[in-house]
């Protein structure tokens, strides 16, 4: 299964993007992996308006990704365990050729867009959306070391 990454923006600390680009190149070894970057406008001054914008922008986005899993990572979705969401990947593996995971901005989605697609949780806490990039690509990297049965997992 080929997995892409949906991002608003470029990460902004060089720091999280080295570690980011590290997980991205471990997880390569397992899958075909690929990050895009959404470039949007300007920080608009309302955030609905800002927020309503980025997700016009991923919808044009996922029109290309016809017959693709569609995942928004959201604070509204389902919380898996690291094993829990394993064994969910492994699950798409056997049904999707590609799973699309997106990342909103700041503000996070639209309700509309929410209402379209499957919604997961990395917690119930309120993360900074930069670092919700390094803690996803750190769990999807220790989703395959689980399914594979390596010891990254303890």
């Amino acid at each position: 299964m080929e997995i892409n990454l949906l991002i608003i923006a470029k990460t902004q600390n060089k720091n999280i993007e080295q570690l980011i680009d590290e997980y991205a190149y471990r997880i390569s070894h397992y899958t075909k992996f690929k990050i895009e970057i959404i470039q949007t406008k300007k920080t608009i001054q309302d955030t609905e308006k800002q927020k309503i914008e980025e997700c016009k922008l991923i919808e044009e986005k996922l029109q290309q990704c016809q017959n693709s899993n569609i995942v928004l990572l959201d604070e509204t979705g389902i919380e898996l365990t690291s094993k829990e969401f394993a064994s969910q990947i492994e699950s798409w593996q056997n049904k999707f050729k590609k799973t699309v995971f997106v990342i909103g901005g700041a503000y996070g989605f639209t309700n509309e867009i929410k209402s379209k697609y499957f919604k997961l949780s990395l917690s119930k806490m309120t993360l900074p959306h930069q670092l919700v990039r390094l803690f996803f690509v750190e769990q999807l990297y220790r989703a395959f070391t689980i399914i594979k049965g390596e010891n990254y997992h303890h």
